[in-house]
């Protein structure tokens, strides 16, 4: 796993640096190194252009200006001001050896010559704006930033693409689109998601010292990015000794008569997953339906109230039905009414694990008011419990339906809200975004997300689906939940790169990417247990 730090964590890995020995001085060199190194290893690299800043992401990018110098590389540094009045001494006594080392300085050119420096250039090093901006670009940045933009030039991006909140991945305006993004000491929120999957390109972690990892560490990560390799821990083991039963059966609760197509998504997701037994428990007005969607899944049809929803009495028969299952989904296309809140209420006190989506988690809020963080009896429970809220869902949980977050960052506080007034490790928040947080009380897991082809209606309900069947295959040791959950976000999201290469990268619609999980979660498997060695992989296959 890769360790994820706030921006000001970082500043305190710094200071931290600082004091064991490591001055700014030699961070700003090794990282321009590092900058320098990767636009060396590009195909073809014999003139680079360089947009220097005032502050020390510029300073990262004279440095690396002279040592691609010391490479033989044509480099061409462009800065808003003279030498003489860059911000800090460091900085100008680092520009001014770039300059004797024959980088050419140009002092603010203008947008034509601009063009011309960047479009003679084979790559062009991104050094305007650090991990301290937010807000808007403002001149003559913004015309550098179009300008790049605009190039078709291959960028290499210093710690964050300018015009990027390394903090939270939103822009105000414009921002570079880089091809690659080095980043010093730690990966940042913002590099992972929102704007910053648009701008960032690849990302490479720059450490800078070798005590970086430990001091990293101990500065509490928010959260930490997966690796395949993690989900070793969580695989099935392979056996042929198995009956439908144990692989794992699943209740799915939902569906109406407005979307009945939700629920029915979800339980084929389910059976998809790997769920040997899936059952799907809908209103009686929609169970025809179900039923001629669904040729290998028993359908059971509970009563309904006249506008399509589960009535009253049909709670009871629900919990029956959970108890007797190794996981229980609840929500997809359900709608809230009194009587589906109260299905979700008995549900949270039935002995069965659970996830929450969709509307299961509408009626919690109802069930709790709109803030969960005062009932958190509601959800406390012996068996594990999975939340799986897009960020509208979460704000709502804790009185924020009209003011819901709006980054990756906020996203991560409000879950660590609902886990933590939960107390228990049995719980997890899947806070669903363009990038994907798994947040328990101990940890935060940001899996790889999927393409964008996943942004379209009950593409959520197949990940429930997903994850109820994972859910059903047991959790041997409970601190392993979010990594579970986990799994189940990049088996969906690598079905979503399957169904995109099929249909194209705006034709995917949900059911897609039922067909797709099986091959997906083969294939992350076999990427987990073979990373270190793929030929044996290829000759699994």
């Amino acid at each position: 796993m890769q360790p994820v730090l706030n921006v000001e964590d970082i500043r305190a890995v710094e200071a931290r640096l600082a004091r064991e020995g490591v001055s700014v001085a030699e961070l700003m060199y090794r990282a321009g190194n590092a900058v320098a190194q990767e636009v060396l290893g590009l195909e073809d690299t014999h003139s680079v252009t360089i947009l220097a800043g005032v502050g020390n992401n510029g300073g990262d990018g004279w440095v690396a200006a002279e040592a691609l110098r010391r490479e033989g590389v044509v480099v061409a540094v462009v800065t808003p001001c003279p030498i003489s009045e860059l911000k800090s001494d460091l900085v100008r006594v680092i520009a001014g050896k770039a300059e004797e080392a024959g980088a050419h300085v140009f002092v603010g050119p203008s947008r034509l010559e601009i063009e011309q420096l960047v479009a003679s250039s084979d790559v062009v090093v991104d050094a305007i704006l650090g991990t301290g901006f937010h807000g808007k670009l403002s001149n003559p940045f913004d015309i550098w930033v179009d300008v790049l933009n605009q190039s078709g030039v291959p960028v290499v991006a210093v710690d964050v693409p300018s015009g990027l909140s390394a903090q939270t991945g939103l822009a105000a305006g414009n921002f570079v689109r880089a091809d690659v993004t080095v980043t010093m000491l730690a990966l940042k929120p913002g590099l992972l998601a929102d704007q910053g999957r648009d701008a960032c390109g690849a990302i490479v972690v720059a450490p800078l010292a070798n005590q970086t990892e430990q001091l990293v560490i101990d500065a509490d990560p928010v959260a930490w990015r997966n690796e395949v390799t993690d989900y070793v821990e969580v695989l099935d083991e392979p056996t042929a000794a198995v009956d439908k039963y144990s692989r794992g059966s699943v209740l799915v609760v939902g569906g109406s008569y407005l979307f009945p197509g939700a629920a029915i998504m979800a339980a084929k997701a389910a059976a998809r997953a790997g769920a040997g037994y899936v059952t799907l428990a809908v209103p009686d007005v929609v169970a025809a339906t179900a039923q001629a969607h669904l040729l290998d899944i028993p359908v059971v049809g509970l009563p309904s109230e006249k506008d399509g929803t589960f009535a009253e009495s049909a709670s009871k028969t629900i919990r029956q039905l959970a108890e007797r299952r190794d996981a229980t989904l609840v929500g997809p296309g359900m709608l809230v009414t009194s009587s589906t809140v109260g299905v979700v209420s008995s549900l949270l006190d039935a002995a069965c694990p659970l996830v929450l989506d969709a509307d299961g988690i509408n009626c919690l809020a109802r069930l709790t008011s709109d803030n969960i963080e005062d009932f958190p009896e509601v959800v406390r429970r012996e068996y594990p419990l999975i939340l799986t809220p897009h960020r509208r869902e979460l704000g709502r949980l804790v009185g924020l339906k009209d003011n819901p977050p709006e980054s990756l960052t906020s996203a991560l506080n409000i879950a660590r809200r609902v886990v933590w007034s939960n107390g228990g490790r049995e719980c997890v928040v899947v806070a669903k975004g363009t990038a994907t947080a798994c947040v328990s009380v101990d940890v935060a897991l940001l899996p790889k997300p999927g393409p964008a082809a996943l942004a379209t209606a009950g593409s959520g309900d197949v990940l429930a689906g997903i994850m109820a069947a994972r859910l059903s295959h047991g959790v041997d040791d409970i601190q392993s939940l979010p990594l579970l959950a986990a799994q189940a976000c990049e088996i969906h999201g690598m079905a979503g790169s399957m169904a995109q290469e099929r249909y194209g990268t705006t034709g995917v619609v949900a059911s897609d990417l039922i067909d797709l999980i099986g091959l997906a979660a083969d294939d992350l498997s076999d990427r987990a247990l073979y990373a270190d060695y793929p030929d044996a992989a290829q000759d699994e296959e």
